[in-house]
């Protein structure tokens, strides 16, 4: 019979070491595993949507794939948010630098996250500013690069961004602003609902006013630039 030798009782700091490497394990492990199956299937539910349900504002929300959806509503996202969207790998630094130096001189705050890193932040995390979840929010913004094509990465994004109180998507937002699907967006919808995604709770795509009618025209404007330019080609 053989003899076991004595066991090795691990000191506490050596025990937490040991924890903390198989947690980092199981979380690098799971969160590919997680985004291996969203290139293939709907997000289901989000944080920020289960967020909405506390505060009772419900869940709206029709899929859509991006074939299907009118090609302007994902210029308009590009026209209004990430104008390098198909040239970039998640990151536009250039933006970051202009968001850091505008925030830096006192001025309204302002970020430079790309398309990328809204869907990462909108399909697996939770909304808020922090260091923590920008960490998170770059750990998936690299994953989701790394293994969805661009056209994944757009679609996911129009269909979970909040587009109005308790309304999530591009298709839903247009059933509920305009009384159609996203399939036959005019030009001016499609901006409409782009210039509602930085404050959806707070912005109406219907008789917009003040900034958010200014916005919006504005982004039609440059929707006409992203077809022209090509910038939407990594979409087609």
């Amino acid at each position: 019979m053989a003899v076991r030798g004595p066991r090795v009782k691990r000191s506490l700091p050596g025990r937490i070491g040991w924890f903390v490497v198989r947690a980092v394990i199981w979380f690098v492990v799971g969160s590919i595993v997680w985004v291996g199956i969203y290139r293939f299937v709907p997000p289901p539910v989000t944080m920020t949507m289960i967020g909405g349900l506390f505060d009772g504002r419900g869940i709206t929300k029709d899929w859509m794939s991006l074939s299907d959806m009118d090609p302007d509503m994902a210029r308009a996202a590009i026209a209004a948010e990430d104008s390098r969207f198909c040239s970039h790998h998640g990151f536009d630094v250039e933006a970051i630098e202009k968001a850091f130096k505008r925030n830096a001189s006192g001025r309204k705050l302002r970020g430079g996250s790309t398309i990328s890193q809204q869907t990462a932040k909108n399909a697996f995390l939770w909304q808020g500013r922090s260091w923590v979840r920008k960490g998170f929010e770059a750990w998936f913004t690299a994953l989701i690069e790394l293994m969805w094509p661009k056209r994944r990465i757009m679609e996911v994004y129009l269909n979970i961004a909040e587009t109005g109180i308790g309304t999530y998507g591009a298709n839903a937002g247009s059933m509920r602003y305009f009384k159609h699907d996203a399939s036959r967006l005019s030009v001016t919808e499609a901006a409409r609902i782009a210039a509602v995604l930085p404050l959806p709770q707070k912005r109406g795509a219907v008789a917009p006013t003040g900034f958010t009618r200014r916005y919006g025209s504005s982004i039609a404007a440059r929707i006409g630039v992203v077809r022209r330019d090509g910038l939407d080609g990594c979409l087609r």
